[in-house]
């Protein structure tokens, strides 16, 4: 090939008139060829060589060109051509100082990235990129070329956190570009907005009451989950998802999820679906009343507690409730998570069933023989029991009759005569005391017990000892606006009213005092009632001497029960 005008003149010397013809006819076609190359052009060329530095590539020039080897690197450092290939480049310069014209290859592959995105953008086409970075505003995404996808263009609703669309590769539409500023804008919205419609399109086409559909789930709330049909939501609500027991929707769906629905309601006019799940299958409450009749004994999961009671499984769709008050013939149940596990299968029996308001109860504790039905044969009313006392309480004590059954006994069962104002007065707990059984309410499963038929009786030895008329001597317990009790006897005390009393006037308290020393006469005694009424009417009252007699010879009492309360106390302990 002639490559420079010199060798060209050199050559025409050494031919004849009719080659020199020829030959110039042919200089003047290569000379048109070249004419055809323009700067700035992109033109095809075949690589020549393939060096360290650069690539030399043959475009049909008087001389070839050289590109940078950079320009062919590809991101993990390789050379995606060879010897022989043809390629695309952009002619810049004709020649340069040493005769070489000027091609780029990256810069060639730019100008039909170019080219290509203001087609599409004049033609409305989509085109496809991956999303480079995160940047003010937006981000960048490769096109070929860098472009910038607004943050409020990035999707149809509000995109949260733009960093979760790096690297994916995705569709676009054109809405800007300038050529001279290397400005490039898209849009992602405009895609999904042109997808939602079509799918919105086919959807409505399909959508009927009765259809059974696929969609995916969008969102997920308490009271239901939205379900994307494809261009239209709808919502799934928490009570058709399922015919048992639905806690929250989260335990059968999540976001991303591929549901089949049935469509229960479709209005046109406000695009409103309303979705059933649990509609895919039959009723299981159609046949409970033949599957589980009132009686029957039944068997299920426990699948919830409650306050009040468990929830049970019976079988997918059909829960019953046992109540509180059905756990157990003896214990209080107060919390049924110290009875029952979540997921332990129990037997037990059907008490009621609604089907109106798909309602079973069920009972624990009627699978097994009630422990009070059969108290009242081991122990009839009368009998005499021994047990230890397990509780105390302000108004008596608990004392066990057998492993599962406690009996009260009352402190006014406590003496025949002495006002108990607490059972610990008494007793104390862990005591082993004999007691007399006084009435079974198996209904409301109690027992009342007695211990003072096996106390002192200081009412008997009082009737026995004294008449209506006897001088007694006591102690005031307590003093009331309409007359004085008196501790005439061991704790048995007798009430002298305020009409049986010289005191002079104003109130009683003004002149008597609890633990104060009185004389009274006998005025009647009710054996019926326990009662004694006693008058200070003409009767001598204790002189201080006789007082402090009386004193001393209470004092040792006084000294022993106090003995006697100090060294129980750490029993009770």
């Amino acid at each position: 090939m002639v490559s420079t005008d010199k060798e060209r003149l050199d050559l025409d010397e050494d031919i004849n008139a009719e080659d020199r013809k020829a030959y110039e006819q042919f200089i003047a076609l290569y000379d048109a060829s070249l004419r055809n190359l323009n700067e700035g052009e992109i033109v095809r060329g075949k690589v020549v060589s393939i060096g360290e530095n650069s690539v030399v590539v043959d475009v049909g020039f008087k001389s070839e060109g050289l590109i940078p080897v950079d320009e062919f690197k590809d991101a993990e450092g390789k050379i995606p051509v060879q010897i022989g290939d043809e390629v695309e480049v952009l002619l810049e310069r004709t020649e340069d100082v040493e005769g070489h014209i000027l091609l780029s290859y990256t810069k060639a592959a730019k100008m039909r990235v170019w080219t290509e995105v203001e087609r599409s953008f004049q033609e409305g086409r989509i085109i496809r990129g991956r999303v480079i970075e995160r940047i003010k505003g937006g981000l960048t995404v490769d096109v070929g070329v860098r472009a910038f996808l607004p943050g409020s263009l990035a999707d149809i609703k509000p995109v949260k956190n733009l960093e979760s669309l790096r690297g994916r590769e995705l569709e676009f539409k054109v809405i800007s570009l300038d050529r001279r500023r290397n400005n490039i804008v898209l849009s992602r919205k405009a895609v999904l907005e042109k997808e939602y419609e079509q799918k919105k399109a086919e959807t409505l086409e399909k959508l009927q009451e009765g259809v059974v559909m696929k969609g995916v789930v969008k969102n997920i709330t308490d009271y239901g989950v939205f379900i994307d049909l494809g261009g239209i939501d709808g919502l799934l609500h928490i009570t058709d998802i399922s015919w048992g027991r639905v806690n929250h929707p989260s335990e059968h769906f999540a976001i991303g999820d591929e549901a089949e629905v049935v469509v229960l309601k479709f209005d046109r006019e406000t695009e409103r679906v309303s979705l059933g799940y649990k509609q895919k299958s039959d009723d299981p409450w159609v046949l409970v009343d033949k599957r589980f009749p009132v009686g029957a004994r039944v068997r299920g999961k426990v699948v919830s507690l409650v306050d009040y009671g468990a929830f049970v499984e019976l079988e997918p769709g059909v829960e019953g409730l046992v109540h509180v008050s059905e756990m157990s013939w003896t214990k209080k149940v107060v919390n049924p998570s110290k009875l029952l596990l979540v997921g332990q299968e129990i037997d037990a029996i059907v008490t009621e069933l609604d089907l109106a308001q798909r309602r079973i109860s069920l009972s624990l504790r009627q699978t097994e023989r009630n422990p009070w039905e059969d108290l009242s044969h081991h122990f009839p009313v009368g009998s005499i029991i021994e047990g230890k006392v397990r509780n105390l309480t302000e108004f008596g004590a608990f004392v066990e009759i057998t492993e599962e059954i406690d009996g009260l006994i009352h402190v006014s069962d406590m003496s025949w005569t002495k006002r108990i104002k607490h059972p610990s007065e008494v007793l104390k707990k862990g005591d082993t005391v004999r007691a007399r059984i006084t009435n079974i309410d198996v209904e409301n499963q109690r027992v009342s017990l007695s211990i003072k038929e096996f106390m002192p009786n200081e009412w008997q030895d009082f009737v026995e000892n004294n008449r209506v008329g006897d001088i007694v001597t006591g102690r005031v317990v307590n003093v009331t606006d309409f007359g004085l009790f008196i501790d005439i006897y061991g704790g048995l005390e007798g009430l002298a009213h305020i009409s049986e009393i010289d005191f002079g006037g104003g109130k009683l308290a003004d002149h008597f005092k609890s633990g104060d020393w009185v004389r009274a006469r006998i005025l009647r005694i009710e054996e019926d009632d326990k009662k004694v009424g006693l008058t200070l009417r003409g009767v001598t009252q204790p002189t201080e001497t006789e007082i402090a007699e009386l004193e001393a010879a209470s004092r040792p009492a006084a000294v022993e029960e106090s003995s006697e309360s100090v060294s129980s106390e750490p029993a009770a302990e």
